[in-house]
């Protein structure tokens, strides 16, 4: 595989400005920061819903009180050198956008469409300044948002050494082959699997889940991933007691659970949106019958959550030990996973607990950029989600014939005495889709004067990049 912009990052050390504050002076007295949060799957639908559900129809959550607030457009293209507009995206092309600001197709993890090219990160711009890096995420670390900040592989699901032709299994109907990556492996010149590339990094804390993919043997078979990082120089763990004794000082790789972590949400009694169920009747013809629509429910702890750290706490954690005796600075991306699998699951309740984890990772973000005046604190998704709020009564209920939706429905009592209808119908499968609209962008004072009021996505890298003086 080839490596775009191979000298970058030595040119960048070179080149790189000296801090300058917003008068224009030299800043010697601080170190500089930058602390990107990102929603996964969190469009304006899913803030909404949160926001009403967690503080009401007029109250605020966290994000609406900073003082930034911009739009920014989603760009994708086919797998081709010069592909046409995809107006779609997945994680790992939107998260190479943010990383490297380079715009390329669905499923590439910092790699350039249709030329598989080595695309330079910010965490690595950054590690070569000398500031300190660190990802954190509710999902497996080697999912495709964090592993954009550090890995380059041509496809998101070659995530174990194996990289040979991935598998859904689908129990009585079929197994549905997805590909592999077997051009990158490290026998043939690449770089090898996510968990690898993860486990050889330079990053100074890696937090989330993923157990299982550092737990298989190594592509030369030499031990797990597990035991390649720790030969590396983590210091590994694998629970909340661990991750709360954790002391700076040596790079950290903390994994959690065996995949993503647990919701902290549920529906009542682990429902999800249904459907609504017509009856014969209206099947025969849709102006006659009736139809029965899913019934209410509340949102409740889950019980798989306990014990689980929390993303606030590996926020803390992260924190700590990016900041101990730190003069430089450093860049630390936090996201909350689970608001976009929680709807791909057709999940509301999941997608707002994972929401309120966000906005507590916030302000834990917050509270430290005013304690250190230099930090930039951005907070963005990187595509919108399938759940759309709907009415719950219909516009036409007047009409005297049944009006429901194709899809999924789940009708959520909230805390404040109303009920949401939340809707999903991007298909008829097993999991929802992303779609396709702008995402938002919020950012502290920071971001005055850097942040425009519309802006492509790639544009985030630059701004990161000229905010750290890259």
């Amino acid at each position: 595989m080839k490596y775009l912009h191979s000298i970058v990052c030595a040119l960048a050390v070179a080149a790189a400005p000296a801090a300058v504050s917003q008068t224009g002076q030299e800043d010697t007295t601080h170190s500089r920061q930058v602390i990107l949060i990102i929603g996964d799957g969190m469009g304006e639908q899913q803030i909404t819903i949160a926001r009403n559900y967690l503080e009401g129809a007029t109250g605020r959550l966290l994000m609406d009180n900073m003082p930034v607030r911009a739009a920014v457009q989603v760009l994708t293209i086919e797998d081709k050198p010069a592909g046409k507009p995809v107006y779609v995206a997945d994680s790992a092309n939107t998260a190479t956008s943010i990383a490297t600001g380079v715009i390329t197709s669905p499923g590439r993890i910092a790699t350039s469409a249709g030329t598989d090219e080595d695309l330079t990160t910010i965490v690595e711009l950054a590690e070569s300044a000398g500031f300190r890096t660190g990802l954190v995420t509710t999902a497996s670390v080697t999912d495709a948002t964090a592993a954009a900040f550090v890995a380059h592989i041509s496809m998101r699901l070659c995530e174990n050494p194996e990289l040979v032709d991935e598998v859904f299994y689908d129990a009585g109907y079929r197994d549905i082959h997805l590909g592999g990556c077997p051009q990158d492996a490290r026998k043939r010149g690449g770089p090898g699997a996510i968990s690898e590339q993860l486990a050889r990094s330079s990053v100074d804390v890696i937090l989330g889940g993923g157990a299982r993919h550092f737990a298989v043997r190594t592509e030369a078979g030499h031990g797990s991933v597990l035991e390649l990082a720790r030969a590396e120089g983590f210091h590994t763990i694998d629970n909340l007691e661990q991750l709360q004794r954790s002391q700076p000082g040596r790079p950290l790789l903390g994994l959690f659970a065996s995949g993503n972590l647990p919701l902290r949400l549920q529906g009542e009694a682990a429902r999800i949106a249904e459907k609504p169920k017509p009856s014969l009747l209206n099947r025969l013809h849709p102006y006659l019958g009736s139809v029965t629509l899913p019934e209410t429910m509340a949102c409740e702890p889950n019980p798989a959550f306990k014990g689980t750290p929390s993303l606030k706490k590996m926020t803390d954690t992260a924190l700590e030990h990016l900041a101990a005796d730190n003069d430089r600075g450093f860049f630390l991306m936090i996201e909350s996973a689970s608001i976009d699998k929680a709807a791909h699951k057709r999940n509301p309740c999941g997608s707002i607990g994972e929401v309120a984890q966000l906005e507590e990772a916030l302000h834990t973000a917050l509270a430290f950029a005013a304690k250190h005046p230099q930090t930039l604190v951005l907070v963005t998704a990187d595509h919108t989600q399938a759940a759309q709020l709907v009415p719950y009564t219909s516009l036409y209920a007047q009409f005297p014939v049944p009006i429901y939706t194709p899809g999924h429905l789940a009708r959520i009592e909230t805390p404040e005495g109303g009920v949401m209808a939340v809707n999903y119908a991007t298909n008829d499968f097993r999991r929802e889709e992303h779609t396709g609209a702008a995402v938002p962008l919020y950012a502290n004072a920071e971001g005055i004067g850097r942040v425009s009021p519309f802006l492509p996505q790639p544009e985030l890298f630059a701004i990161m990049v000229d905010y750290l003086g890259l």
